[in-house]
Formats: structure tokens, sequence, C-alpha cells
């Protein structure tokens, strides 16, 4: 459907945003360059956002030949983004600044089997209120909270309808955070949320064409083509976890057979650790955190199970990995999320030579593979996008009042006027 010219105002305003956030102070002439649009344009832009407390005037820059250029910059006080990370075994909650930089933090860990909505809305109910007090920040401040959910979810009406590790079906989820949470609520998953966030700050800032490759307890592909977010016709691009990598292989939650996240995801990864080890002492029931973490501890220690579980999923996850070389050949691949970033350099190390053994040549020669450098959880970094996404949808001027009376919920804009990213 045909955009509105208030649809193309709020993405360019976004645009803006994140240009300035990336590189900041900035000039108004350098943003034009930036961004392709027209001098007037980013003028009027620029004046908006200084309306609405986002931006700050901070002098002076010479110009070759000219007067000289005035320099805006983030005002990073003027507001505070929240991001919540929903995992299937933690929930964290970031709270942000306007220039993107982490405040406060909060963590609460779910036990096996704790996996009703309620329970799940409750930690995160705890985690934001955590995060509001630890910062210190009156309500009025809170634009809004992004909210990252796995599986499938309707971004729209704010509902995760399908999260296969939980059985969870077409569950309300913004609507029973809003019971508990008095801020605007944005939805969307964490391959899309890891994705922004490497676009904004990681390896793939500048790149037209990556793909995020998300370990945890589940696992999937954040895509970002041609410069922005590919989210597919119904936001439910990047399942790469569910597809099929062992023909009749081992169960999936999702009900098929030999997916790639029962191998290569937390779960998997204790599966390839028991059939090569079944007693080993670096196995710990029903605790992937335990687990990975003594994987990443014994490979350090060249004990030999370790290295050759390691090594094994990799062989598994290069394989997956070269697929998605071969079918979208991109700038770069990103290794991230918490089973990324506890196994380190010895996965990527592995997942190089596995990915150099199944690709062809000619893309894998474009493509650099990668671990995630935000030293941050991205997940609640890309969520806070969404949250600022949300924020500039509104073209009013900045909240003056209070916390909201009545717990409410502001739904995003329809995935086809949501700004680019």
């Amino acid at each position: 459907m045909k955009r509105t010219s208030r649809d193309i105002r709020t993405a360019n305003r976004y645009g803006v945003l994140r240009q300035i956030i990336a590189h900041s102070p900035t000039s108004r002439q350098e943003l034009a360059a930036a961004t392709g649009l027209s001098l007037a344009t980013i003028a009027t832009l620029v004046g908006e956002l200084l309306d609405l407390g986002m931006l700050t005037e901070v002098g002076f820059e010479d110009s070759a030949g000219g007067r000289p250029r005035g320099l805006v910059a983030v005002n990073a006080s003027g507001g505070a983004l929240i991001g919540v990370d929903i995992a299937e075994t933690y929930v964290r909650v970031e709270l942000f600044d306007l220039a993107l930089n982490v405040l406060a933090r909060a963590d609460e860990d779910m036990r096996p089997g704790e996996i009703r909505p309620e329970q799940v809305v409750g930690h995160v109910a705890s985690a934001v209120g955590s995060v509001v007090a630890q910062a210190g920040v009156e309500g009025a401040r809170v634009l809004g909270v992004g909210v990252s959910a796995p599986g499938q979810v309707d971004r729209e009406a704010g509902v995760a309808e399908y999260a296969p590790n939980w059985d969870w079906h077409d569950v309300p989820l913004l609507d029973l955070l809003a019971e508990h949470i008095a801020f605007p609520l944005y939805l969307d998953n964490p391959l899309r949320a890891c994705a922004v966030a490497e676009l904004w700050f990681g390896a793939a800032r500048g790149r037209g064409d990556a793909v995020v490759v998300n370990l945890g307890t589940g696992v999937g592909a954040g895509l970002a083509l041609g410069g922005g977010l590919h989210r597919g016709v119904s936001n439910s691009a990047g399942e790469w976890g569910h597809t099929t990598l062992v023909l009749d292989g081992r169960p999936c939650h999702c009900g098929n057979h030999g997916c790639v996240e029962t191998y290569v995801g937390a779960p998997g990864i204790m599966l390839n650790l028991r059939e090569s080890s079944p007693d080993s002492p670096l196995l710990h029931a029903e605790d992937q955190t335990a687990t990975i973490n003594a994987l990443a501890r014994g490979v350090a220690e060249r004990d030999p199970v370790a290295i050759r579980t390691v090594r094994d999923t990799a062989r598994y996850l290069g394989a997956a990995i070269a697929d998605l070389v071969n079918l979208l050949n991109p700038e770069v691949i990103v290794l991230s999320s918490w089973v990324a970033a506890t196994l380190g350099e010895p996965l990527l190390h592995e997942v190089r030579e596995a990915v150099a053994r199944h690709a062809l040549k000619r893309p894998l020669a474009g493509t650099e593979i990668v671990l995630s450098p935000i030293p941050t959880d991205p997940v609640c970094l890309g969520a806070a996008t969404f949250a600022l996404e949300g924020a500039l949808i509104s073209v009013g001027p900045k909240p003056t009042g209070g916390r909201a009376a009545a717990p409410r919920r502001v739904a995003p804009a329809r995935s086809r006027t949501a700004p680019p990213v």
C-alpha cells in the first residue's frame, strides 16, 4: 500500500536521528550528504527534533569559504528508552538515554518450566520497575519500552503468535504487560532486535547486506538486506533455525525433525555433549547456561571433550551458515546472542573453517564472519530502537506531565508504514 506523507516524514525523522546518534555532533550539511535528503528537508526535520527536545544546538564549525556551520547533537537527557530481552532462560532489561547509552540494567532468571505468560510478565514488570528506580528517571521521560519476545510475533497487535520452546500460541503479550507497565509498549522478536543493533552500532554498520545469526536457546537469523531490515510479508523472515539440516534428525519443538536449532541451540549443544560423553562433568542437566559456561572454560583449558563438542557444534553451524552465504551473498555474517558470546573465538574459528568447506567460493569470498562487537545486550539495544521508532511516529510536543494515571499501550505503526532501519 502507498505510504502517506506522514509515514515518509516519520521515516525521514528516524533516519536523521539515527545518523546524529551515530555521528554526534554534526552539521545540517553533513546530514544532507549522509542521508541524501535536501538541505531544506534536513533543516525542517532538525527543527522538529529540536522542538521535541531530542536534539540540542552545540555551537559552530568553520566551513571553507562560508559562514560557520551550526552543529547539533543528541540531547541525551531529553528522554529515556527501555529495551526488554525476553529469552527462554532469563529476562534482561536495560534503560538507555537518547544517545542509547546504558543507564541501568536488571536481570531476572527464569527457572526451568517457568513459562506461563503471567510468570514471564511478572519478571518483565519487576525488571522494568528496577531500571526506572535505579536510573532515577521520571515517568514522563520514558518515551517507550521495546519488548523482544522469542518466536513469531504480530508487532501490530502486540501478540506473541507462536513461541515453540514455550508452546505459546496467540498470547496477547502487550496487553498483559500493559496491566503492570504504564509506558508505551512496542513488540518484536530478537532476530529483528539484533539486526538493528548491529546496523546501528555493530558489525553491520555501513553494510548493505548482513545476516545476524542469533545463537541462544532458540536460533534464527536477522536479515538486513539493501541497508534495511527484511521482515517478510508476515514479519516472519529469518526462521532459519527451523530449516532442515538433517533429514529425519532430532525432533524439534516446532513439530519437525532435523531443524538447525536442534543441533546448534543451547539444548542441542547439550545433546551434542551428551552423545559425545554421557558422563562428562561439563554437562549440567537442565541448566543451559552452566553447561555452555563449562564448555567455554573447558576449551580454554584444552579439555578434549569440550574441544570436540564445540567442533561438532561448529560443523553443524558451519554447514547451515554456508546455506546463508550461498543464498543471500551477504557482506557480513555476525554471530550474536549469549551462546556465541560465551563460546567466543574458539567457536568462530571452527565455524569459519566449516563454512569454507561447504560454501561456494565466489559468494564466500565477499562474506566476512565475525562475532558481535556490541558490549551490551544487543537484543535490549535493538528493542530500545523500536521504542524510539514508536516515539517518533508522533509529531506532537514532548510530554510534560507525570506518569500515566492508568496502564496504557500505544500500538506500533503497521509494518507497511514503519520507518526503515
